[in-house]
């Protein structure tokens, strides 16, 4: 992934949070706790990985506008950007 570190760490920590709640769904799930329960902590799993991938999209956004790709790669235009923001939608 392309960005800065604080960046990148961020989007790790959310990745991390998120697989740490899906394996607690998945447990959830084989003990036959409540639809309820596991429906909430989906739903923790998917706003953990919307976070992330809406903060990969905004460090786009920012090179975008700044003109700084990394390795020398031209920036995403437009309508590069507008899909992936709307792959998260």
């Amino acid at each position: 992934m392309v960005g800065d570190e604080d960046a990148i760490a961020a989007v790790l920590n959310r990745l991390r949070r998120a697989q740490g709640q899906l394996a607690g769904v998945i447990s959830m799930i084989e003990a036959g706790r409540d639809c309820k329960d596991v429906v909430t902590q989906l739903a923790a799993v998917s706003r953990a990985l919307d976070k992330a991938g809406f903060k990969i999209v905004a460090t786009g956004l920012r090179e975008c506008l700044t003109g700084d790709a990394a390795d020398g790669q031209r920036p995403m235009t437009e309508a590069e950007l507008e899909k992936l923001f709307l792959a998260l939608a």
